[in-house]
């Protein structure tokens, strides 16, 4: 129910309370859902392998990303190995 009083129009609960109700709605009705084209879904087929840190952590990698990757040192002693995780011998 609306009354008109001196300073103007003055809104009921009955209203407010429907108002509120049909804001909740609009999550169910989906206005605000994507469209196909823009989800990605990321590729369960791509294998990983399990690589070394320098600071001695184990990374999950993709083994694409190894693939393309530059090869600086092909074979190396243990000795650089250990230096380069950062232990002396």
């Amino acid at each position: 129910m609306i009354k008109k009083t001196k300073k103007g129009t003055q809104i009921s609960r009955r209203v407010i309370l429907p108002l509120l109700g049909s804001t909740l709605l609009l999550p169910i009705l989906g206005f605000g859902k994507s469209s196909v084209n823009e989800i990605t879904i990321p590729e369960e087929d791509e294998e990983y392998q399990t690589l070394l840190k320098p600071d001695g952590t184990a990374v999950k990698v993709k083994v694409s990303t190894i693939k393309n990757s530059k090869i600086i040192q092909k074979n190396i002693s243990n000795e650089s190995f250990l230096n380069w995780l950062g232990r002396k011998l």
